[in-house]
């Protein structure tokens, strides 16, 4: 631990203060989205990346920018096209000539993609080649243009939008690129009171004063914290067979999964199970976390790595509705 707190105890009390004081700060600003706001703030303290399912005018990026600010955080908003490029995103060379020596030689110029949280408006909009390089940064934590490899400075956290209506003249991700997010984070509308309240602030000249809340090292801190929080046997258990149980071609799926779901989840959603009940426990006041920690984060872990069947999709059954059945059954 750091000067500022004498031991992780400590650290783990500062926390749970800290992550009240965040909601606080974010509520000037966001109205509602509670479920939201908590999954952005676990993904980060996990050092994961989410993924934000919701129509267009909710806020999205708005949110994003607030939090970046409370954590006073650089923040870049990309917006994906089919003509994106990926030096668009990662950077390019450009050939620079020395006035004094008339010496000409590349120099490197970043993209929008170092930047402490980056916004990736509308993935599925660009191309595969695109998607790709953005993820391959996600996951490695740098950038390599011309065999030269650039660090991303941490903390490094990229949220991604997909708009889940317009479909036509977009490129879906893969299930083995969408296994990158952490969180598959559902954005919905609205209630009617909630919008009464974003409707009268936003048409008025009211301004939002908003206080830096925590900082970068601050954040690193946190998140070193959240990897040392002991975790149970029995806990651990019923993540890995909760996981176990999306996978049609095991013994431990059960017989209606075998109709809903064609595809399961891999080790990867055991892994963000795990990490997002450790984070979740100590935001509200826990040191170890428990089964209802778990069952907290599944959802947003699991909903992006199923695979519903034909036979779902044609009752209107959705991927959150498989995996809320498998938590009651559980």
């Amino acid at each position: 631990m750091s000067q500022q707190f004498k031991n992780e105890k400590e650290a783990a009390d500062a926390l749970a203060g800290i992550y009240q004081e965040l909601r606080r700060e974010i509520g000037k600003v966001i109205v509602g989205q509670d479920d939201v706001v908590e999954k952005l703030i676990i993904a980060l303290f996990c050092k994961g990346h989410s993924l934000l399912v919701g129509v267009p005018g909710l806020a999205k990026t708005l949110l994003i920018s607030t939090v970046s600010k409370v954590l006073d955080l650089n923040f870049n908003r990309i917006q994906f096209t089919p003509d994106l490029m990926p030096g668009d995103i990662l950077g390019s060379e450009i050939l620079e000539v020395d006035e004094d020596t008339g010496r000409r030689q590349f120099k490197f110029i970043k993209g929008p993609i170092f930047s402490n949280i980056v916004l990736a408006d509308e993935i599925n909009r660009t191309p595969p080649k695109t998607q790709a390089a953005l993820l391959e940064a996600m996951q490695e934590k740098n950038v390599t243009v011309a065999g030269q490899s650039y660090d991303l400075q941490p903390p490094f956290f990229v949220l991604a939008t997909q708009n889940p209506i317009e479909q036509e003249g977009t490129y879906p991700l893969p299930e083995a690129q969408l296994d990158r997010f952490m969180f598959n984070i559902l954005v919905d509308y609205p209630s009617i009171e909630e919008e009464v309240q974003i409707v009268t602030s936003t048409t008025s000249v009211q301004t939002h004063d908003l206080k830096v809340v925590m900082r970068r090292e601050q954040i690193m801190e946190f998140q070193n914290l959240v990897r040392k929080v002991p975790v149970t046997e029995n806990v651990v258990r019923y993540a890995v067979n909760l996981v176990a149980k999306t996978r049609i071609t095991t013994p431990h799926a059960p017989e209606f999964i075998k109709d809903l779901i064609t595809w399961g989840a891999g080790p990867r959603a055991s892994q963000y199970l795990i990490l997002g009940a450790k984070c979740h426990a100590l935001l509200y006041g826990k040191y170890s976390p428990d089964i209802e920690d778990i069952k907290a984060v599944a959802v947003s872990v699991l909903r992006h790595r199923i695979v519903p069947s034909f036979t779902a999709e044609a009752e209107g059954i959705s991927a959150a509705d498989i995996i809320h059945r498998l938590l009651n059954e559980a």
